[in-house]
């Protein structure tokens, strides 16, 4: 499996939910607390989306067919004007209606199944995507995100979009399924273009990635990560000298092949430790590579901070706060 695709089924950032709104303008949705991970995209129509906990980020206008990644963000805006007060806020998954009665009465019309709004001509279609990652692998995946990524429209993730702004207003067998993978597809999509707009240098995850010798090895060790690799068995994967390969996955990942391996494999059993409640130290150590559960808990306690029998009796508190929005 590729490294990028890995990543995201163990974030489990297939576990998704949609909304949208047809709206004509004034119209504006403020969201507290939300998922770790959220996709905008609008079709259409005036939208103005303001990170309100990052200050650094400035307010963004999306045309339609744009898609916005937000990530590290606690709270945030959408609105057809950044003038236009919020007529409802989003708090643990509960929805409250802001402003005079208008507002209420149009931001509470639904029109299909996971659709709100009014439908009339002249309005904007906003899709909301939420992804609820878990665990060390979707802090990793964060981890590589800045707060605001904003995807142009293109012809790719134009048909996805519609896509899913179909089925979102579909209520038929199997419709979490298509949901699941349409809004993963979306996701999938605008990493990829956002990533290309942006250049080779920044994020250099996205560049070892795509770099054939250096993607090659990666997606080795996130296909078999409990093999004793050695930096010569990935040299030679990767088709180059171990010593040009150790510097350019160096340079390219941000780590030596070793370190990144090593870290790789504590994400792994720190979110096996936590999601499995029967697995033992000993059997985390032998599913990441090591014989040795004594040598495996001082690299878990280096890397994390805590002994893995102490990691695997605490909640997640990522898992803790997913479970009551």
């Amino acid at each position: 499996m590729d490294t990028l695709s890995d990543l995201l089924r163990r974030a489990g950032a297939t576990d998704a939910r949609v909304r949208q709104l047809i709206q004509r303008p004034p119209w504006s949705m403020t969201y507290a607390d939300p998922p770790a991970l959220t996709v905008f995209a609008t079709f259409g129509g005036p939208a103005m989306l303001r990170l309100e906990d990052v200050p650094a980020v400035p307010p963004t206008r999306l045309a339609a067919g744009d898609i916005a990644l937000v990530a590290h963000s606690a709270r945030h805006t959408i609105s057809d004007d950044l003038a236009t007060p919020p007529q409802v806020l989003i708090r643990g998954g509960r929805k409250q209606l802001l402003g005079g009665s208008r507002a209420q009465a149009v931001m509470e019309g639904r029109l299909a199944p996971r659709t709100w709004g009014d439908g009339l001509p002249g309005a904007t279609r906003v899709l909301r995507g939420m992804f609820q990652l878990r665990g060390e692998a979707g802090r990793r995946l964060l981890a590589m995100l800045p707060p605001l990524a904003v995807i142009p429209a293109g012809p790719r993730t134009g048909a996805a979009l519609d896509l899913l702004a179909g089925e979102a207003a579909r209520d038929e067998p199997g419709q979490d399924a298509v949901l699941n993978r349409s809004l993963d597809l979306v996701l999938v999509l605008a990493l990829r273009s956002w990533c290309a707009s942006i250049g080779p240098a920044d994020p250099s995850w996205y560049a070892a990635l795509t770099d054939p010798s250096i993607g090659t090895a990666l997606d080795q060790l996130h296909t078999d990560p409990a093999r004793p690799w050695t930096v010569a068995e990935l040299a030679e994967v990767a088709g180059m000298s171990r010593a040009a390969f150790a510097a350019r996955f160096a340079r390219l990942v941000g780590q030596p092949p070793m370190a990144y391996l090593t870290d790789w494999r504590m994400t792994l059993a720190a979110d096996l430790l936590r999601e499995e409640a029967a697995t033992t130290v000993a059997a985390a150590a032998r599913a990441v590579g090591y014989q040795d559960a004594f040598a495996f808990s001082v690299a878990f306690k280096r890397a994390k901070g805590v002994s893995p029998s102490r990691w695997g009796r605490e909640e997640d508190p990522v898992a803790a706060e997913a479970a009551v929005r």
